[in-house]
């Protein structure tokens, strides 16, 4: 199942995401079930947030995995949605 994971940064929170960010996408190799990833950008090409493929069981296994995101824990996240999703290009 594949489930889009969109997430906004709070704002000013760009140090929070900087000294994180090794761990994070240390998280999205690990793990084995990201398809895409890559940040959310403002106009001025400063990061605000994410947008994560998931290539997961169900959309209890995208909470979980969504739970131990280093971002989650340092809290980063203004909000986070997990949103089935299909490809189709």
């Amino acid at each position: 199942m594949l489930i889009a994971l969109i997430a906004r940064d709070k704002p000013g929170a760009i140090h929070t995401r900087l000294e994180n960010r090794e761990a994070h996408i240390g998280y999205l190799k690990e793990t084995g079930v990201v398809s895409q990833a890559g940040p959310i950008l403002d106009g001025g090409d400063q990061m605000i947030g994410s947008l994560i493929i998931l290539d997961v069981e169900n959309l209890e296994a995208a909470e979980a995995w969504a739970d131990g995101d280093p971002y989650a824990k340092a809290g980063l996240f203004r909000s986070v949605e997990l949103i089935p999703w299909k490809k189709v290009i």
